[in-house]
C-alpha cells in the first residue's frame, strides 16, 4: 500500500484556498498511484479554529468541502480532519473528526476522544468527546486512526479514563495513523519522535504521524511528520516549517519498504522535557525558523505587505528588523531611528549600519524637539518637579506616536520589539514601546534574544558586533542602563523560567540558590504587571509557556508579597 503524507500550511476559515491544496495534492497522489493520502488534524477548516466553530455557516462550509474532496477521493482513499456534527441530543453540537473518504463515499469517521484543555488549547469548549471506537476498514486492512490525542497521552494521564488506542488494539488493528495540529515549541521539538516511538513499541505497530505546519497568530505548527515501523525505525521524517508531500510503501508483513530506516531519538515523555535550568540557546535554529514562519504567515494570511519596526541600536530592534527582513524581504521593510536628546551616537550609528547592512529603507526623526513642546505644555501642571518615570515614558510615547503614523500613513503593520525578560517584569510603556501589531520576541528571554543574534552573524555580521557586545539600555536618560532598574539578565532570566515555564514558587526557586528578597521583588513584579500584558499584542510563542492565551492569570489578585 502506498501512503502519502500532506503536511500543509492551512488558513482559518479560509475554505476555498484549503481545499484547493488538499484537492492539489489528492490529485498528484493519484499520479502516483496512491493507495491512500493522510491529512492533518481539522486541514478543511484550519486549526484552531475557536469560537469560529459556534458559527453555524462555518461548520455548514467545512462540510460543502468535505463533499468537494469526497468527490475527488474516487481510485484513492483520503484521510482528512473536519469538524462534524453530534447526532445526539446530549452533549456538544460537534466533534472533532477524521473522515475516511474512497470511491466517493465515506467510509469512515473516527471522533476525538482526549480533548486538550490546557496551556493554548482549550477543545472542551466546543467539542463532545468520542463514546465508541472502531478500526476503519480500508483494502483489507484495519486502520486505527486517531487525532493527535495519543501522542502525547499513552493513557498514564487519570484525567482520561479511555484512551482510544487501548480500545482500538482489541480490534487487532494493522497500522497507527494519527492526523496532528502539534504546535511548535523549543522543547516539544526534541519530544515527538521519542513519544511517537513510545506509542509504536506499546502497542507493536507501524505509525503514520502527519503533523500541520504554519502559523495561525500566535501559534506556529513546525511539521515534523513522521513515519515509523513497528520496531521504532524511523523510516522517514518531513521537513520543519516547509509544506511537503511525500510517499512511504507499506509492504504485506508491516513493514515499510525503500527509506532508508533509523533508529528514533529516545527523548522522554513531554512532562519530562521542560529542562530544570534555563538554557538560552537550546534549539536556537528552530526558534528561529519558527519566528521567521510566524511573521511570513500573519502578514500573508492577514494581507499585509510591509512592516515598520523603531529601531534603536539596541539588540532587540536589531533582532526584530532582521528577522522581517528575513521573513518579508528587505524592500518590505522600514526602520524609523527615533534619537532623543539621551541617545548616544553610537545607537543611531549602530542602527544605521544595520539597516545598511540589510539594505532596508531607514528614516531618522529626532524626537527632542517633540519631546521639548510636551515639557511645556505640561509644565503648568508638573510645575518643578524632578525629572522620574513621567518623562521617561513619554519620550517612548512619543516614539510610539510616531512610528504609529507611519504606519497609518503608508499602511506598515508595526512589529513590536519586547522580549519576555522586560514584558515579565513591567519594564516596557504602555501606548509606547508596547505598541505593535505583533510581538516577536515576546516570548523570548533576554539571554535567548542574544543568543538569536548570535546565531543569525553565524556566516558574517548582519547585527553589527557592537550592538551585541554593548549594555542594554532604554537610553531615556543620561547614562541609562537596563541594570539600574532590573537584576542583570543572567540572573533575572532564570528565576523569570523557574516561575512561568516550570511553574515553580517562591520556596522552590530560593532552595534552588536564589536570593530571597530578589526572588520576592521579582515575582511580584511578574504578578503587579499583569494588566500591561493583558493589554499587548499577539506574541509569536516558542516556549512551552508564553504570555497570552496559553497563560491565564488574574489581573487583579494576590498571590505573593
Amino acid at each position: 500500500m502506498k501512503i502519502f503524507l500532506a503536511q500543509q500550511n492551512y488558513h482559518i476559515g479560509n475554505f476555498e484556498a484549503n481545499t484547493a491544496k488538499i484537492l492539489a495534492a489528492i490529485e498528484n497522489a493519484k499520479k502516483q498511484d496512491g493507495d491512500l493520502i493522510v491529512f492533518s488534524e481539522l486541514a478543511i477548516c484550519g486549526y484552531p479554529p475557536r469560537d469560529f466553530l459556534e458559527f453555524n455557516d462555518f461548520i455548514e462550509q467545512s462540510l460543502v468541502s468535505l463533499n468537494k474532496i469526497r468527490d475527488a477521493a474516487d481510485t484513492i482513499g483520503v484521510l482528512v480532519g473536519c469538524p462534524s456534527r453530534n447526532p445526539k441530543a446530549e452533549g456538544k453540537n460537534l466533534f472533532n473528526s477524521a473522515f475516511l473518504l474512497y470511491e466517493q463515499h465515506i467510509k469512515g469517521i473516527v471522533h476525538k476522544s482526549l480533548l486538550p484543555n490546557y496551556d493554548i488549547f482549550d477543545e472542551y469548549r466546543y467539542f463532545e468527546s468520542a463514546y465508541e471506537w472502531n478500526v476503519l476498514e480500508f483494502k483489507g486492512k484495519k486502520l486505527a486512526v486517531t487525532i493527535c490525542e495519543d501522542i502525547w497521552n499513552l493513557g498514564n494521564d487519570p484525567l482520561y479514563r479511555i484512551c482510544p488506542m487501548d480500545e482500538l488494539i482489541k480490534q487487532q488493528p494493522d497500522i497507527m495513523i494519527n492526523l496532528s495540529a502539534s504546535p511548535f515549541d523549543y522543547v516539544h521539538a526534541d519530544g515527538r519522535k521519542g513519544i511517537v516511538k513510545q506509542n509504536v513499541l506499546k502497542y507493536q505497530l507501524p505509525m503514520v504521524y502527519c503533523n500541520a505546519v504554519g502559523s495561525q497568530t500566535e501559534i506556529v505548527f513546525d511539521g515534523g511528520s513522521l513515519v515509523m515501523n513497528a520496531n521504532g525505525g524511523l523510516v522517514d521524517e518531513m521537513p520543519y516549517f516547509k509544506e511537503s508531500l511525500t510517499s512511504v510503501n507499506w509492504n504485506e508483513d508491516g513493514a515499510f519498504l525503500e527509506k532508508v530506516v533509523r533508529p528514533a531519538d529516545n527523548v522522554p515523555l513531554l512532562d519530562d522535557l521542560v529542562p530544570e535550568q534555563f538554557e538560552a540557546g537550546r534549539n536556537i535554529e528552530m526558534i528561529y525558523e519558527a519566528l521567521l514562519l510566524g511573521i511570513k504567515d500573519y502578514f500573508s494570511k492577514m494581507g499585509f505587505k510591509k512592516a515598520i519596526v523603531a529601531s534603536s541600536g539596541g539588540i532587540d530592534s536589531a533582532v526584530v528588523l532582521t528577522l522581517a527582513c528575513h521573513a518579508l524581504g528587505a524592500e518590505n521593510v522600514s526602520a524609523l531611528l527615533l534619537p532623543s536628546q539621551f541617545s548616544t551616537g553610537h545607537s543611531v550609528s549602530d542602527a544605521e549600519q544595520l539597516s545598511k547592512n540589510l539594505n532596508n529603507h531607514y528614516d531618522i526623526i529626532p524626537i527632542k524637539d517633540v519631546f521639548g513642546s510636551f515639557e511645556t505644555a505640561l509644565k503648568p501642571v508638573f510645575k518643578d518637579l524632578p525629572f522620574n518615570i513621567a518623562e521617561e515614558n513619554l519620550q517612548s510615547r512619543i516614539r510610539g506616536a510616531m512610528v504609529m503614523a507611519l504606519s497609518n500613513k503608508f499602511g506598515y503593520i508595526l512589529l513590536n520589539t519586547s522580549n519576555k525578560s522586560e514584558l515579565a517584569t513591567g519594564y516596557g510603556t504602555l501606548y509606547g514601546d508596547m505598541a505593535g501589531g505583533l510581538g516577536v520576541l515576546g516570548d523570548l528571554y533576554k539571554q535567548q534574544v542574544y543568543a538569536l543574534a548570535r546565531y543569525i552573524n553565524r556566516d558574517r555580521e548582519i547585527i553589527p558586533d557592537s550592538i551585541i557586545n554593548k549594555a542594554p539600555s532604554a537610553e531615556l536618560r543620561h547614562d541609562q542602563k537596563d541594570s539600574d532598574s532590573l537584576p542583570e539578565y543572567d540572573i533575572l532570566d532564570p528565576i523569570l523560567y523557574q516561575y512561568i515555564e516550570r511553574r515553580q514558587g517562591p520556596k522552590e526557586i530560593i532552595a534552588m540558590g536564589s536570593n530571597a528578597a530578589l526572588v520576592a521583588r521579582i515575582l511580584k513584579l511578574v504578578n503587579t504587571n499583569e494588566y500591561k500584558r493583558n493589554q499587548f499584542c499577539p506574541i509569536i510563542r516558542v516556549s512551552p509557556k508564553a504570555f497570552g492565551i496559553g497563560r491565564r492569570v488574574p489581573i487583579v489578585g494576590k498571590y505573593l508579597s
